[in-house]
């Protein structure tokens, strides 16, 4: 059995992305910035992505990547779900990586390992791996048609865009017409793709890219769900132990600490459930059962978490200027994205044989 543990060199890595994202991506900035009409903190992102090679990790070194597994991948996203960082990290660096490893596309890989672009899989957040997806229209070489709820959009640089004829195609994101929709979770802004007669290429076939783009972000996706509540725990720990009523800790209070226990055990199971979708990414072994069984274990608990730093932060935790609604917003908009948790409750049922009657 692999050994979902932490190696040294994960641990050196989480400890190098965490040093950066405290300088990046402080409470105060990322709420400001989501006030903003510039939401992508695009300094940390080249930090990240050119600064530490961090946008290339999946990808081959003999295609100007890293080398290295989903295992290192989920790491990064742990600590970006500790800061809900407003970068496009899953979308570009997961997700549109994953569909053109997919198609084979070196020339973009390189550009998106490099981080001298940043590439959106133009699918919407919602969809869950396996499940149908719009396409647009394919007319005399060029694209037309409109995709809705599309992450990161507006950050893009190249778009890969389904087609009806099966195709999976590159657009520059300037020929596209970008119209940013109303999000829940504003440090991952929602964008409507419009195409009326945009230059394409294609670089393979939609349905297996897609397919395998959306199974890594929902397999990843879980770790930065638990990299989420383990942040609201610890802080929320880390309050209660701070605030005094009646002269004494309330974390003291015996109430609270059964709550505390319960998600404690709770945020524990959610990192071994995401540790082995990462792990079994990495290796190929029983991926879709893993992916299944921890998006339909994340989503409730960070959610969770997140509905109990609030509710135990008090009076402090509905303030603007407390970060918790970051939090908040984050995990109810992740409880939806690449499928909810009841769809992948159905998906382990139908892998192992367990249908409802």
């Amino acid at each position: 059995m692999t050994d979902l543990l932490y190696s040294e060199e994960e641990e050196a890595l989480r400890a190098a992305v965490r040093d950066l994202l405290a300088d990046h991506c402080d409470a105060p900035g990322v709420i400001a910035r989501t006030e903003s009409d510039a939401p992508h903190d695009l300094a940390a992102w080249k930090a990240l992505a050119d600064g530490m090679g961090l946008a290339g990790l999946l990808v081959p070194e003999a295609q100007g990547g890293q080398g290295a597994t989903h295992r290192e991948v989920a790491v990064v996203l742990e600590e970006l779900g500790r800061s809900v960082a407003p970068v496009p990290y899953l979308s570009s660096a997961v997700v549109a990586t994953e569909a053109l490893l997919e198609c084979g596309d070196e020339e973009l890989l390189g550009q998106l390992a490099s981080g001298r672009a940043i590439g959106v899989l133009a699918v919407g957040l919602h969809r869950a791996p396996g499940t149908a997806f719009p396409a647009v229209r394919l007319e005399n070489g060029t694209l037309h048609g409109e995709l809705t709820g599309i992450a990161d959009a507006v950050a893009a640089d190249v778009l890969l865009v389904p087609a009806e004829d099966g195709g999976l195609y590159a657009v520059d994101a300037s020929d596209a017409a970008l119209t940013p929709q109303v999000s829940l979770d504003a440090t991952r802004p929602l964008a409507t793709v419009t195409l009326n007669g945009a230059r394409a290429r294609r670089l393979g076939d939609a349905e297996p890219a897609v397919r395998r783009a959306l199974r890594s972000g929902a397999g990843l996706l879980a770790s930065e769900q638990f990299g989420l509540a383990e942040w609201a725990l610890t802080e929320t720990v880390r309050y209660l132990k701070e605030r005094k009523q009646f002269n004494r800790p309330v974390g003291g209070f015996q109430a609270l600490k059964h709550r505390l226990a319960q998600l404690w055990l709770e945020t524990v199971n959610l990192r071994a459930a995401a540790r082995n979708a990462a792990d079994a990414l990495a290796t190929g072994e029983d991926v879709d059962v893993a992916v299944a069984v921890a998006q339909s274990y994340a989503a409730p608990v960070a959610l969770h978490a997140a509905e109990e730093a609030l509710q135990l932060h008090a009076g402090i935790g509905m303030t603007w200027e407390h970060p918790i609604h970051l939090y908040l917003k984050r995990a109810k908009a992740d409880s939806i994205a690449y499928g909810t948790a009841g769809a992948h409750r159905c998906a382990v049922a139908e892998l192992v044989g367990l249908q409802a009657p």
